[in-house]
């Protein structure tokens, strides 16, 4: 059995009631006690693994399910939970070996082959990433599948087959801010920086907290010239980073005045110093 030192409150209720009615039995034996209390265990334990899958705390996830598995190392959820918790936790090269090994398992899902494509695609590693996804019946839809095709098709430069995928992936997510960020990205390398805007607009509506998305909203807009800030919300600080984008922006392209005057506007806008603006406006003035 697992040692686990948590356990959700429901659980221990569960577990307590089960042993009161347990000891009231006067024919039940302590063999009898066991065997009732080993299911509940194993239920809390997945519980508690699968929770910390979803919280923020990738490593600790994966310290559980590294001590899960020196108990029973043949289990296929908890090679899985493990493998997943380390990519979490930026550790997607170590991950290889034990994504390797769990999709040559029968117990095996197609899910399993693009969670591994999808740490081969961080490792660098695109041709086998293709190769993971191409070994997925096409008649297997999710968003992550979708998601990794767009990336790999753009970095391709398959751009056709990058929108259709891109597009696909965001129909099948409530949250697609990440995916229309992405596919705004992909735009900006393109050249096609209108539409690149229009993407990174769509992204902040599904997550006005986005500030990636706001950084390369500005990208877009002074790639056209445009260095006013979008009219989406933003805190101070945010405003003085992206002033700063602005003006950095506007520098690369020979508008030097405009970005001095933009650079001038952040470290005032800026609640406290602005070590990086005020850096890179001292040098333009030397």
């Amino acid at each position: 059995m697992i040692p686990v030192l948590r356990f959700f409150p429901a659980a221990r209720v569960l577990l307590g009631v089960s042993v009161l009615a347990l000891a009231a039995c006067s024919s039940t034996r302590g063999a009898d006690v066991d065997r009732a209390i080993d299911p509940l265990s194993a239920i809390e334990e997945a519980s508690f693994g699968e929770m910390l899958l979803q919280s923020e705390a990738p490593a600790e996830a994966a310290s559980f399910f590294q001590r899960a598995l020196a108990e029973d190392p043949d289990n296929i959820d908890l090679q899985r939970g493990l493998a997943t918790s380390m990519v979490r936790s930026g550790r997607a090269a170590e991950s290889l070996g034990l994504w390797e090994r769990i999709v040559a398992q029968e117990a095996s899902t197609n899910s399993d082959r693009v969670e591994y494509a999808g740490a081969l695609i961080r490792t660098g590693d695109w041709s086998a990433a293709q190769a993971q996804l191409d070994s997925v019946p096409p008649t297997y839809e999710s968003f992550e599948r979708y998601r990794l095709e767009a990336m790999i098709a753009d970095s391709q430069e398959q751009w056709d087959r990058a929108d259709s995928f891109y597009e696909t992936a965001a129909g099948l997510t409530t949250r697609p801010a990440n995916v229309y960020n992405n596919w705004g990205y992909s735009m900006l390398t393109r050249g096609d920086f209108g539409g690149a805007e229009d993407l990174f607009i769509r992204a902040i509506s599904y997550d006005p907290d986005f500030f990636t998305a706001k950084n390369n909203l500005v990208l877009a807009r002074a790639a056209q010239g445009n260095y006013a800030l979008p009219l989406v919300n933003m805190t101070q600080i945010e405003r003085a980073q992206l002033l700063h984008t602005a003006a950095l922006a506007a520098i690369r392209q020979g508008e030097v005045d405009t970005g001095r005057g933009l650079l001038g506007e952040a470290i005032e806008t800026h609640p406290q110093h602005f070590e990086a603006a005020v850096t890179a406006l001292r040098a333009l003035e030397a």
